[in-house]
């Protein structure tokens, strides 16, 4: 689930991307020069594509925040067992003193309210810990997708490429030439960058 909402992402970005750049740059080309184009097929030079699940699952960056996003899980999850495993122990001390008949029913009914209480804060923290993961999950996700766009923009001259296209499954890009494939070039060159910030 959290693969298909990165890729989902990333598809789309890029078709919005490449659906901007064909409007506008369609709009400076005379026909004479589209007709004689699309005769040689030499449109087909200023297009690449990056097969998104490669990059992303092989990306460096990747998998640090998908890490940091583990460690922050790990802690909830402790933060909940914790509370959960002392709400659990106040119910089972209060049914054997209600059993034992060692409160009165007044203390039954201030106890019963108390326990109440600490089970709604317990369904209250562990939503907002799942909504806080499922946010920093996205923001994650469009980090890294961010960190790829820019790349690309910034080395647009290395590429030479007037359109890159992002493919994967399920994806607007059913198949591709793999003379078109640059994906273990943009690859390696995001990861030498990452490499490089870190240090």
């Amino acid at each position: 689930m959290k693969k298909l909402s990165v890729i989902l992402y990333v598809v789309l970005f890029l078709a919005v991307a490449g659906l901007y750049c064909l409007h506008f740059s369609g709009n400076k080309k005379n026909k004479k020069s589209e007709t004689t184009a699309s005769i040689t097929g030499s449109t087909a030079q200023g297009i690449a594509y990056v097969n998104i699940d490669s990059v992303i699952f092989k990306f460096d960056m990747f998998f640090d925040r998908r890490n940091d996003l583990m460690a922050k899980q790990k802690s909830a999850e402790a933060e909940l067992n914790s509370k959960g495993t002392q709400y659990q122990k106040d119910v089972n001390d209060y049914k054997d003193k209600a059993n034992k008949g060692l409160i009165t029913r007044a203390s039954a009914a201030q106890i019963e309210q108390s326990l109440g209480q600490q089970q709604q804060e317990l369904v209250s923290l562990r939503d907002k810990l799942q909504s806080n993961l499922m946010e920093e999950e996205q923001v994650m996700n469009r980090q890294i997708l961010e960190y790829i766009t820019k790349f690309l923009e910034e080395n647009k001259t290395d590429y030479n490429y007037q359109f890159i296209l992002g493919k994967s499954f399920g994806s607007v890009v059913l198949y591709g030439d793999n003379t078109l494939d640059i994906t273990p070039k943009v690859l390696d060159a995001i990861n030498k960058k990452y490499k490089a910030e870190k240090k």
